[in-house]
Formats: C-alpha cells, sequence, structure tokens
C-alpha cells in the first residue's frame, strides 16, 4: 500500500479568472494556500469546480507550473489530466508526473457515448504505457451525471489488476450512495482509495472503509469537513455529519461553481471572485442574495 497517497479532505479547488477571463494566478494561489490552511490535506486542480474543461492544456500546464513556483507543494496536488484527446491527456499527465505531483485525477473520454468496456480499458492502458513513469499515480474519475460515461466496476477490477500500484484511487461521483458502497467494499480492501465526490457522502464512506471525499463544498467550508474526518468514530461524528449535510444540501439549491464563486466574492470582499468562464454565468443578484441568506440559515458561518 502506498502510504504516500492522500486521504482526508481534497478540494477541487476553484479557478479564478481576471475581467479578461485569463487565469488569475494570484487570486487561485492565494485560494490554494487558504484551502491548506484551513482543512485541506491536498486540492485537486482543474477538476469540474475548477472550470478545466473550460481551459487548454496550455493554461493548464502554465498555471500549474506557476502554482508550484510560488511555493505550492506538488505532493499536495492532484490534477485532473482526463480528456477526450488522448494526446491532450498525455501530455497533461506527463506534466504533473514530471512537477512531481502526488497523482492525476482522469476523466473518462467523455465525448463518445455508449463506448465499450474495451475502448475504455484501452485508453487508459495505452495512456500508462505511454507516459512510462513509475511515479504515476492514476485516480479514476467516475462522474457518470456531467460525463455521461461510466468507468464500470469490470474496467475498475481490469485496470487494478494489470496495473497495480499505478491505478490506485478513484473519485465517484455518481450521487448514488449504494454504488460508492459497492466501490469500496470490492476494493478498497486491496488498498485502492476510494473518495466520494459529495460530502453528503463523508461518513458513510469513512465508516465504510473510505479515504475521505473530493467535495467542492470544500472550497468554502473545508475545517468542518476536517472535523468530520478527525471525529468520525466519535461520539459527534453524525451530529458534525448532520451539519454538513445541511450546508451542503443549501449550496446544491444553486448553480454550485457560481454560487462558490459568489460566496467567495462576498466574505472575502472581492468581487473578482465572481467571474466565471461561459458557458457558465455569475448568480443573479436574487439568486446571490438568496443563496447568502439560505447559508445563513443554515449554519454556514465564515
Amino acid at each position: 500500500m502506498d502510504t504516500t497517497q492522500p486521504s482526508g479532505i481534497l478540494s477541487p479547488a476553484l479557478t479564478a479568472f481576471t475581467d479578461r477571463l485569463e487565469i488569475d494566478t494570484e487570486r487561485t494561489v492565494a485560494h490554494f494556500q487558504w484551502l491548506l490552511g484551513y482543512g485541506c490535506d491536498a486540492l485537486v486542480v482543474f477538476g469540474t469546480t475548477s472550470e478545466a474543461n473550460s481551459l487548454s492544456v496550455e493554461e493548464r500546464t502554465s498555471f500549474l507550473e506557476r502554482a508550484v513556483s510560488a511555493g505550492i507543494d506538488p505532493e499536495k496536488l492532484l490534477p485532473g489530466t482526463g480528456c477526450c484527446s488522448l494526446p491532450d491527456s498525455l501530455a497533461l499527465t506527463k506534466h504533473a508526473v514530471g512537477l512531481g505531483c502526488t497523482g492525476v485525477l482522469m476523466l473518462p473520454p467523455f465525448y463518445y457515448k455508449a463506448v465499450s468496456d474495451e475502448g475504455m480499458f484501452r485508453y487508459f492502458a495505452n495512456l500508462i504505457e505511454r507516459v512510462g513513469d513509475a511515479r504515476l499515480r492514476i485516480y479514476l474519475y467516475h462522474i457518470p451525471p456531467i460525463s455521461q460515461v461510466p468507468i464500470s466496476l469490470a474496467v475498475v477490477e481490469r485496470l487494478t489488476a494489470e496495473f497495480s500500484g499505478i491505478v490506485v484511487g478513484i473519485k465517484d461521483s455518481s450521487g448514488d450512495w449504494e454504488h460508492t458502497r459497492q466501490v469500496i467494499e470490492r476494493f478498497a480492501p486491496s488498498g485502492f482509495r476510494v473518495f466520494p465526490g459529495s460530502e453528503l457522502h463523508l461518513l458513510p464512506a469513512l465508516r465504510a472503509g473510505g479515504k475521505g471525499c473530493i467535495s467542492a463544498f470544500a472550497n468554502i467550508n473545508p475545517a468542518l469537513l476536517q472535523k468530520v474526518f478527525q471525529n468520525w468514530q466519535g461520539p459527534e461524528a453524525d451530529t458534525l455529519q448532520q451539519e454538513t449535510e445541511r450546508q451542503g444540501r443549501t449550496l446544491r439549491k444553486y448553480p454550485v461553481i457560481p454560487a462558490l464563486k459568489a460566496i467567495l466574492a462576498e466574505f472575502r470582499k472581492d468581487p473578482g471572485w465572481e467571474n466565471i468562464r461561459p458557458p457558465l454565468v455569475p448568480l443573479s443578484s436574487p439568486q446571490r442574495e438568496a443563496l447568502l441568506a439560505d447559508l445563513a440559515a443554515a449554519g454556514f458561518e465564515w
């Protein structure tokens, strides 16, 4: 078992943009530092919440270099490197490994639908063989509500069997606790690291043998999630999880990425955080007011 791999609370960190919709390195790196200082054990850079698929390969590699140069420990970073194009995925993955990142989070190739398990396996196998680096650690990213392309349990089983020590974990953003439970039950005993993609399943995942969670909610309240993680075997675990679910469900009443950015803009007194790349759009003023009121009623405190 690779004990250097992350566990606990991981945030798919937001990406700040300038008014020209270019990556705002200073704001984004400052957010990374805040996350790591206030409850996150590691960060997913260029995940869904980061607006990764609105960014080019060059933007991702350039920013990652700047973040590491600014002092962000690459061993705390799990960049998203999965693209529809195998060469793009290869370039991003090689770059992340070369920088010393602890691992990569990989979407399936998601444009073509209803692909076979054989095709899915070949995609990952080709990438692993072409990277050809013993340092590579892959976390699969199962998010069928968005990608519309699942990574089946059969594919997970084959990849972990043929690339043991390389395919080491999964972010399960199915939103289906029963599916997450099956993944943990089937693969965690061998050391495979399972992270639900929602704070709503954090405590049950820990109790079942999961390693933590990778949650967009961690962008605004990582400390609460860390309390659940640290106390999951204690008497207050259920109360902490209930508080987490109350706040998390409140956030999810709104478009999550614009909502998170609105919250940072409000509490940091920094309207630049509301910049977002099309096709996403900021919350309307009424949405923003309702969100902040709902969060306050749910007990959220900055």
